[in-house]
């Protein structure tokens, strides 16, 4: 999930009860453990060379049974729960369409965001299921299936929200130190509206850790992301906000996330969308996210070719 920066974003929570900050400590040890079992598997890739025809990545895929994702360890989009498995509302969306289009099985590769874009075209894995934003600047670089959620921002701060951080322009105003992920959109918005002390930290549990310690004012990501670990670690000393609209060139900005292909294989990416836009129609889209904290309001008709639009 994240625009003008130009790679890849995000992933999120098991369908279980509330997850402990050592749970979540112990899914960032697991993710790195499942990106270095991916890693030996990298002499199984398959060329996709760009033959104008669409690319056969499909076929091949389901010759092998098995399609790889890569995934960025952000809950709730992408990452590797307490019992060490794959999970997160992407996998869940990826698992129900492969299946259904003849590949049976779905492997995790974990690497950092900023890498998504890389890794994909470099062949490491088959498709991005990390709920990537998707923008005009990743659009030359791959191709989206369309968005399967819209998402605007909120914030950590310090129980009380002690400098009335509500908007981006409230945290240039305030001077405060802000903090975001790498590679993260929410970089540029903050830019946008002036504020000056950004930092970036690994992910949203580093950024409540932060905020909590008093080494950062405010952590900012995705409305879903913020809420979900404030939540799940059940803080006494951090809050999230309300949403925060970014704006850019003064005009409100409303984010999208999917997967993302390499840009031979429009063969994949149009089988992809004909499922994705069933679940759609039908609402098992919805009921498939609902258990990573997504609600109605994050359901979009926004298609990926409006978002790739300069």
């Amino acid at each position: 999930m994240a625009p003008p920066m130009g790679n890849t974003k995000e992933i999120r929570r098991s369908s279980g009860s509330g997850l402990r900050r050592r749970t979540l400590l112990a899914g960032v040890a697991a993710l790195g453990a499942a990106g270095a079992m991916g890693a030996t598997s990298a002499c199984s890739r398959v060329s996709t060379a760009d033959t104008g025809d669409g690319g056969h990545l499909l076929e091949q895929l389901r010759a092998k049974g098995t399609v790889r994702l890569g995934l960025a360890g952000e809950q709730p989009y992408s990452y590797i729960g307490k019992d060490g498995k794959m999970t997160g509302s992407a996998p869940a969306i990826a698992e129900r369409i492969f299946k259904r289009l003849g590949v049976a099985n779905v492997q995790p590769f974990a690497t950092e965001f900023g890498s998504l874009i890389t890794g994909l075209n470099s062949l490491q894995f088959d498709v991005v299921a990390a709920g990537m934003y998707i923008n005009p600047e990743r659009c030359e670089q791959v191709i989206f299936a369309d968005p399967e959620y819209q998402m605007l921002d909120a914030f950590i701060v310090p129980k009380g929200n002690p400098k009335n951080l509500r908007s981006y322009k409230d945290i240039a105003k305030a001077g405060a130190r802000m903090a975001t992920g790498v590679g993260y959109a929410e970089i540029d918005y903050a830019k946008e509206a002036g504020v000056k002390h950004i930092t970036t930290l690994p992910d949203q549990l580093a950024g409540l850790l932060a905020v909590e310690q008093g080494r950062i004012d405010v952590f900012v990501g995705t409305a879903v992301t913020v809420r979900n670990v404030v939540r799940e670690t059940e803080t006494t000393k951090a809050e999230a906000t309300e949403e925060v609209t970014p704006y850019v060139d003064g005009k409100p900005v409303i984010d999208v996330g999917g997967f993302a292909f390499r840009s031979p294989e429009t063969h994949l990416r149009d089988a992809f969308n004909r499922e994705l836009h069933k679940m759609k129609k039908s609402g098992e889209l919805l009921d498939i996210m609902r258990p990573f904290g997504f609600t109605k309001d994050q359901m979009t008709t926004i298609t990926a070719k409006e978002k790739c639009k300069p």
